[in-house]
This record gives C-alpha cells, structure tokens and sequence, in this order.
C-alpha cells in the first residue's frame, strides 16, 4: 500500500489508516481485524483514551506489540471521563495530558507514541500550555510527533501558527467539502498534514448509500436537505460507473495533496477488504475530480471562524 510523510515528520503513513473506533469490545474480533488490516500493509492505526474507557487502546497494544516498530500508533486525548463514565469533560490542561499520557502508554503497551493528537480545542483553551505539555513529552521521548483533531478554522489557525503540529484529522468527504476553503490550502502552505476521517459520509458515498438515505430524510445532511441528498448520491452513482462508489469517495479525498491518510472505520471483514480496495484503486482524473466538484457543494464552516 501506498505510503505518504505526515507533514515535516519522519512517519511514513499508509494512505488507508485503521480508524480503531469501530472495532467494538470483544477482543478476539478487534485483533483479527488488526491483524487483516496489516497483513493488507496498513500500518496507520487511530485510537483515543476515550474509546471505550480505554478498552480499545488495551486492544490495540494488545494485538500491536509484536509489530511496534513496523506500524506508526496514534491516539488522542483531552476528553476526560466523570467517575461514572456517563459523560466527559473537555481538559487540555497540562498537568492532564501528562498524565493521562502515562494511562495511554501502559494501555497500548509500549513506552512511546508515534503521533499523539489532541482530541479536540477551543479557543478559551489555555492553547500556550497544552503546546508546552506536547513539546515537553517530546523532549522526554514519550511522544514522536503531536498534531489536533479539529475541524474549527479558528484553533487549526492558532496551532499552525503558535506549535509545530504535524497534522491535523478532520472530518472531509465530498458531502463535506469545508476543509477545502481555507483550512487545506493553510496546512498545505505550512507542511501540515491532513488526516481525514468520515469519508464516506456515514455510508452515504458507499453502494449502500441509497439504503441510508431514509434516516436523512427529514434532517439532511450538513447542508443538504433530504431531497438535494438525494439528488446528488443519484448523480454522484453515475461518475465512475467502473469504479465502486466508496473508491471514489476515499480517491477524491486522496487526490489534495495536503491529505497523507484516510481513516476509515471497519467493523467487519468485508467493510476493511472494500476499503483496502477503494485506496488501490486508479485515482481520479482531472475531469473526474471536476465532474464531482460540479455534483457536490463547496460548502464553508458557518462556525468558529
């Protein structure tokens, strides 16, 4: 599999990266959808301290510990369980990460982290003090790298500007199109990697996407209302009509440059074989990838600009 630099850094990431959320808690099952996931030369695999209580990073050190140095490991953190683990709150303090940093190593089984991301940010953040905590564990070696899990313009521009982040993962598809107003060319000009997650759109941009349509109907999606979905996954079916749709949904995301991986979930077998698929897949054509721009909305963030 394809393999692409994570922004100024020395990690060579496959370009079809193991979104670990959706491998469910029976452990047997997670492994050997681990295990798949390598032996078809993945080597990104994305978890977070808050999948699960932890559970799915004790899946991923588990099923991962005789291949460290074969595979690039990232998690997240910030988000911080109550003592009844019935909600979360946000922390990017640094005493937290840290800590919680520590809680990670002992789950995942390994004494450092490839890419450790900051599983969301605000502007109210102490945004100087979250950087110094990631700098200082990289100087302790516990972290390789550091990059944000965001999709708001405002803190991506704050991190480009104020840290040495190496990427950052956000949601982009082609029914979400707003990265690429601002936030793709910026990272871009910075040497900052994109990780995208969501680019199917829930299922929408799959040959199961008109079976999902239904639980669209009446609240749309983004800024598609449930007819214009419609509409467009109708039009957007007729594109490549030798190619499955999935493939391309992930070779459009894959074609911006800024874009080094895409994360995408697989809770079965056969969700992680047409996934492999999609990324081996002939990348789109300049007029493909125009045909599609004229298909879907080149829709903007509205929010924490």
């Amino acid at each position: 599999m394809e393999k692409r630099r994570l922004g100024t850094s020395d990690l060579l990431v496959s370009t079809l990266g193991l979104g670990c959320m959706s491998l469910g808690t029976e452990q047997k099952h997670a492994v050997n959808m681990i295990d798949e996931a390598l032996e078809y030369g993945i080597n990104y695999f994305d978890t977070a301290d808050l999948y699960d209580f932890g559970l799915n990073e004790k899946f991923v050190g588990q099923a991962l510990k005789k291949r460290r140095n074969d595979i690039i490991l990232a998690t997240k953190v910030g988000n911080r369980w109550n003592d009844a683990k019935d909600s979360w709150t946000w922390d990017p303090s640094k005493v937290y990460i840290k800590d919680e940093v520590k809680e990670s190593l002992r789950r995942l089984q390994t004494d450092y982290i490839d890419l450790y991301q900051l599983h969301g940010g605000t502007l109210e953040d102490n945004i100087e003090e979250t950087i110094e905590a990631f700098e200082e564990l990289k100087q302790e070696g516990v972290i390789r790298y550091y990059g944000i899990s965001s999709i708001r313009p405002n803190v991506i521009r704050e991190y480009v500007q104020n840290s040495f982040i190496v990427s950052v993962m956000m949601q982009y598809s082609l029914l979400d199109r707003r990265p690429e107003e601002s936030a793709l060319p910026l990272l871009h000009d910075n040497g900052i990697s994109v990780v995208a997650r969501g680019p199917v759109a829930k299922g929408l941009l799959t040959e199961k996407g008109e079976q999902k349509l239904a639980a669209f109907e009446g609240k749309g999606y983004l800024d598609y209302s449930g007819t214009e979905l419609a509409k467009t996954i109708e039009e957007f079916r007729h594109v490549r009509p030798t190619h499955s749709l999935n493939s391309t949904a992930l070779q459009y995301c894959l074609a911006n440059p800024t874009v080094a991986s895409v994360v995408a979930g697989a809770s079965s077998s056969l969700q992680l074989r047409e996934n492999v698929k999609a990324v081996e897949a002939s990348p789109l054509q300049p007029t493909e990838i125009s045909k599609l721009q004229s298909i879907f909305k080149a829709n903007q963030y509205e929010a924490h600009r």
